[in-house]
């Protein structure tokens, strides 16, 4: 009886141990899966895959040249260069001319038939080979693998998205915002961040354009839209610009100036204060009269100079009313001045009047600058009419 537990503790113990063994195994090689993805671990899961692949195709190779040619192995090459470092690329690289000279060895010289090892192989999988070093050093440089990359842009992509979304208003209001890139790019360098402030009785809105357009100013847009986010409503109204001016001269980009304008509007009133900074005015449509009226503050560029002032341009907006902010991409082009295109903008947004603007912000940058090659932005506010009280 004895001996019989004895060899069951054993038997239990090793199978303990076994499955303790593959555990640990199975849990390291996820980590090791999942840090190489996200561009932490080591790369020697793809390497060792790769230098596999190379004789495995050699020897595909030297069975049937013709459906297998030695070309093929530009596919591990290819490859490497996207996923491995140098370092581990040059081993790839060795292995790939090893088999490349077998296989010239084994076919015999290219003059005596098709599918042999011919010069312009060698120069096409050099070239391949060329090009992934190069790619390689790069990533290697900027510290950013082609796996998280792609990632990162999105995830950049979308922080803008979401720091651009406009707060919810209270009853008898309405807002739309439209973003256009330029170039039908995923960055701009127009962006608004918005907030409800004073206890949520305020809507708070700056519309800014970034010097430059697409991918040249996506990354300053970024930057600045964050650092606004959080200047807007920790300080007064009329103390924001001068802070996102000093911000701007704190950067020392070269082209480190920024056109902006920042609504205060009273929810409950209506009343508004607009200031800008060197940006385009703001356009109100009357209901009563059915026109359009340039609301113009004064004020420079952001980051131009230091101690610069921003005058508010105050005004009201009653029920019916639409106020429209807008960024210069949306009204002026190398061949159109800003008052033609103001006046096509206006032209254009009379059709929306009776409809309310629902869905209008949209279709009026397709209507004024859909061809244009830069950044468009367009914000409305619009203030609805109460409806009709019906006679009891």
């Amino acid at each position: 009886m004895a001996a019989g537990r004895q060899r069951r503790a054993k038997a239990e113990t090793f199978t303990a141990r076994w499955k303790m063994q593959w555990h640990r195994a199975r849990v390291g090689l996820r980590r090791s899966a999942v840090d190489y993805f996200r561009g932490d671990g080591s790369d020697w899961i793809a390497f060792v895959g790769l230098l596999l692949a190379i004789p495995l195709l050699m020897a595909v190779t030297l069975v049937d040249s013709v459906w297998c040619s030695p070309a093929t192995l530009v596919l591990p090459i290819i490859a490497g260069g996207l996923l491995l470092r140098p370092a581990s690329l040059l081993g790839l690289y060795a292995a790939g001319a090893s088999a490349l000279i077998v296989e010239s060895v084994r076919l015999g010289p290219y003059t005596e038939g098709p599918s042999r090892v011919t010069p312009g192989v060698v120069l096409v999988v050099a070239a391949c080979g060329f090009f992934g070093l190069l790619t390689a050093q790069f990533r290697s440089r900027v510290g950013v693998p082609w796996r998280r990359g792609g990632t990162m842009l999105f995830d950049l992509r979308e922080r803008i998205r979401v720091q651009s979304k406009l707060p919810k208003l209270p009853q008898g209001w309405h807002h739309e915002m439209a973003l256009r890139p330029a170039g039908g790019q995923s960055f701009s360098g127009d962006f608004v961040v918005a907030a409800r402030t004073n206890g949520g009785r305020t809507l708070e809105v700056v519309l800014t354009d970034v010097s430059g357009k697409g991918m040249d100013a996506g990354s300053r847009a970024l930057l600045l839209s964050g650092a606004f986010g959080g200047l807007l409503g920790s300080l007064p109204p009329h103390a924001f610009l001068p802070a996102a001016n000093g911000y701007l001269l704190r950067q020392d980009w070269d082209e480190g100036f920024a056109t902006s304008i920042h609504l205060v509007l009273d929810l409950d009133s209506g009343d508004y204060e607009l200031y800008s900074a060197g940006h385009p005015p703001g356009l109100q449509l009357s209901a009563g009269s059915g026109r359009w009226e340039e609301k113009a503050a004064e004020g420079p560029l952001l980051g131009v100079y230091d101690g610069a002032q921003f005058d508010p341009m105050k005004g009201s907006l009653r029920p019916g009313d639409v106020l429209m902010l807008f960024t210069d991409g949306l009204v002026e082009t190398s061949d159109r001045d800003i008052v033609e295109g103001i006046d096509r903008l206006t032209g254009e947004a009379d059709r929306y009047v009776a409809g309310g603007f629902h869905g209008a912000a949209w279709h009026l940058i397709e209507a004024v600058a859909k061809d244009v090659n830069d950044d468009r932005a367009l914000l409305l506010i619009c203030r609805q009419s109460s409806p009709p009280r019906l006679p009891s």
